[in-house]
């Protein structure tokens, strides 16, 4: 199997705090931004890029190589439960005119974790919370899910995780251990349900959807999305089948913990950002196998193509992993 394994890179990268320029890696690598904070999502206007941190900033990076740090104000603090804060993070389809976007964080409510959905405003240089379009998703100290993503009409998709209550994603009664998509009037949908901790979402040219999902003790999970369908979580996982629940499309061996999170098809392959596995994780859905990996960068959480390049985010300041003076870092892959 072919790896792309990057050592150079560490050598040759300078350190940044709220404003960096562009630092060149060895072909076909390309550092364009430095020094994020345990950064969770990549969005893009076409000319910029917004990525949002844990800690409850977005980072603008432009053309140029600059990358600043810019506030957000939310109605709440951001909750200090494990894997919490500011997550998922996208622009709206209409930005260059609405100057919106959509926020997924966790916030704590009479000491219990709690997600929610919002729409930001943005001025230019900083960001508030606008509405609120969804509220009250109990979560735990982990397995908040957190992934927003806008399908090939528009439509907002989130990801939520069982909150660390394995039996909420069989229930129908709560939001946990679902996919949903929103409307901007306020109504909703399940997708999916069955889910421990789902945290990447990504479309093919066909518009078929695919989820990552956080697997107990290895058996992460690839799942190709059928509307209406149970994925089985607590009840069956990885390899496991039961009648009425659907197995994944890809599953890791039970030996090894991938932890995927973000992912975004790429000319036909779907590129998944491991975390435990340190790698984004290249794979054939026709074949559904693992036929390459990018490695050498460490934890990664989220990927973007825009059609001719892959970008993706380091996830190395994140508490569980080894940073480098640089991490964390937006690497650009191809041309």
């Amino acid at each position: 199997m072919k790896r792309f394994v990057l050592l150079v890179l560490l050598l040759l990268l300078s350190g940044c705090s709220e404003q960096t320029q562009s630092v060149g890696g060895p072909p076909p690598f390309a550092t364009l931004a430095t020094g994020l904070d345990a950064p969770w999502s990549i969005s893009t206007d076409g000319e910029r890029f917004f990525i949002s941190e844990r800690t409850g900033n977005i980072v603008r990076v432009d053309p140029d190589g600059r990358a600043v740090r810019e506030s957000v104000t939310l109605s709440q603090p951001l909750s200090t439960a494990a894997e919490a804060g500011l997550m998922g993070f996208v622009l709206r389809p209409d930005f260059r005119t609405s100057r919106s976007a959509y926020a997924y964080y966790t916030y704590d409510s009479d000491g219990i974790p709690v997600n929610r959905i919002v729409t930001l405003s943005y001025n230019g240089s900083t960001w508030r919370e606008q509405d609120i379009l969804l509220d009250g998703i109990r979560s735990g100290q982990v397995h908040h899910g957190g992934r927003l993503a806008l399908s090939p009409d528009g439509t907002l998709y989130a990801t939520i995780g069982d909150g660390a209550r394995p039996e909420s994603a069989q229930d129908p009664n709560s939001w946990n251990g679902k996919i949903i998509a929103l409307q901007e009037n306020g109504s909703f949908r399940v997708i999916s349900s069955g889910h421990r901790n789902p945290q990447g979402l990504a479309w093919d040219e066909d518009r078929t959807l695919f989820a990552s999902e956080h697997g107990q003790t290895a058996n992460d999970e690839i799942n190709k999305i059928v509307p209406g369908t149970n994925y089985g979580w607590p009840i069956v996982q990885g390899r496991e089948t039961r009648i009425g629940m659907e197995p994944p499309l890809l599953t890791s061996d039970p030996s090894e913990t991938w932890a995927p999170s973000g992912m975004a098809f790429h000319k036909g392959l779907l590129y998944v950002a491991a975390l435990r596995g340190q790698a984004v994780l290249v794979i054939d859905p026709a074949q559904a196998e693992v036929v390459d990996r990018i490695e050498g960068f460490g934890r990664v959480r989220d990927v973007f193509s825009d059609g001719q390049s892959l970008y993706f985010i380091t996830n190395n300041t994140d508490g569980r992993g080894s940073p480098s003076r640089d991490d964390d870092r937006l690497i650009q892959f191809g041309t």
